[in-house]
C-alpha cells in the first residue's frame, strides 16, 4: 500500500506544483488542464475561464508521488486539519526545503531542535498547503 497526497487549489495548481518540482527537486511527470480533457462533454461544460486550470498533476520525486488539481470555486475548501509532512536525513537540505516552502508563506514553528527531531517545524506555504520539515536525530 501507498499513500498519496492529492493536494485541492483554488486555481493555483499550475503554480504551486512547478514551485514544487523546483522546491523538492521532483519532477512532473503529468499535466492536464479541464480543456484538455478526453471527454469532450467535460469540456463543454467547463467555463472557458477554467480551460487553462488543472484537473490532474503528478508530481514524483524519488519514489514518492504528490497528485494535485484545481478545484472549481464552489466546491474549494481552505487545506485544514492535515499537513503533507517531509522526513529528511540531512539538515542542510531541511533547511532549504523549509526555507525555500516558507516564502512568502506562514511559518507556524520555526525550524529548530526538538527532543524528538534535530530539525522541525511547520508551515503554510504561499498556496495554503500545510507542511511538516523534520530532520531526524543523528544516529
Amino acid at each position: 500500500m501507498k499513500l498519496s497526497p492529492y493536494l485541492m487549489f483554488n486555481g493555483q495548481c499550475e503554480a504551486a506544483f512547478k514551485f514544487y518540482e523546483q522546491c523538492l527537486g521532483g519532477k512532473i511527470t503529468a499535466m492536464m488542464t479541464f480543456g484538455e480533457a478526453p471527454d469532450p462533454s467535460t469540456v463543454e461544460q467547463t467555463p472557458p475561464e477554467w480551460h487553462n486550470k488543472i484537473m490532474h498533476t503528478s508530481l514524483h520525486f524519488g519514489d514518492q508521488e504528490l497528485m494535485g488539481s484545481d478545484s472549481p470555486p464552489q466546491y474549494y475548501e481552505e487545506a485544514k486539519g492535515f499537513s503533507v509532512s517531509i522526513s529528511l536525513d540531512d539538515p542542510a537540505e531541511a533547511e532549504r526545503i523549509f526555507h525555500t516552502l516558507a516564502e512568502n508563506g506562514t511559518v507556524r514553528m520555526p525550524l529548530q531542535q526538538t527532543f524528538w527531531a534535530y530539525r522541525f517545524g511547520m508551515l503554510v506555504d504561499q498556496f495554503g498547503t500545510p507542511w511538516m520539515i523534520n530532520c531526524d536525530q543523528a544516529a
